[in-house]
């Protein structure tokens, strides 16, 4: 499928410097640049959806009890990871 995506110039001449020295074509490179960015982000938007679920269920570690944890981290006495509540 065809569509038009608008670039500027800086992009469009990245675009066709690297298609030159990759032996690709400026379209191969941009859906698979555009594939590419898909499957991060859908799996970032999946993750995030999960973990807001989980914390609507009751999930969740106090913030507060997360920074202790953190803060402890170095000193020598480390504080175990904090228990879901």
């Amino acid at each position: 499928m065809t569509f038009t995506v608008r670039v500027d110039a800086a992009a469009k001449k990245r675009l066709e410097k690297l298609a030159k020295s990759t032996g690709r074509s400026r379209s191969f490179l941009a859906a698979e640049a555009i594939n590419e960015y898909l499957d991060v982000n859908e799996w970032q938007v999946a993750g995030i959806k999960q973990a807001i679920a989980s914390l609507d269920r009751g999930e969740g570690i106090p913030h507060e009890d997360i920074k202790d944890w953190v803060t402890s981290w170095g000193s020598g006495k480390e504080k175990p990871l904090p228990k879901r509540k």
